[in-house]
């Protein structure tokens, strides 16, 4: 075995073993704060008191996630390109337009059936 191996190796059950303890020392010495309001369930600035456990949401929220993780993902495949847009010559360039047309009919479709209206 090569003496990195072994290092390496050596590494990973060193920081194996940390961890643990680690999680130990800080359960044993660490300070304790609790109490009823203290382990009260707290999300997003909303108390458990407030609604119904199964209080319905619009679905625009929803659309909205989706939209917003689609015109991402453009910006997801415009880096690489933008990085490589010499190298990809005029071909590249066709294929980019081509995506950036798509998006942008989609977004015309999406401003004509209102979607981002909130009324």
């Amino acid at each position: 075995m090569s003496t990195e191996l072994v290092l390496s190796a050596a590494t990973l059950l060193g920081i194996a073993a940390l961890v643990p303890c680690l999680m130990v020392l800080t359960a044993v010495f660490g300070p304790r704060s609790g109490g009823t309001v203290k382990n009260e369930a707290y999300e997003s600035g909303i108390g458990p008191t407030i609604g119904a456990a199964d209080q319905k949401f619009s679905v625009k929220f929803y659309l909205l996630a989706i939209l917003f993780l689609i015109f991402d993902i453009e910006a997801v495949f415009m880096y690489p390109w933008a990085v490589a847009v010499r190298e990809l010559g005029w071909f590249g360039f066709a294929e980019m337009v081509t995506f950036m047309l798509l998006l942008v009919t989609g977004l015309i479709y999406i401003l004509q059936k209102g979607v981002l209206n909130w009324r």
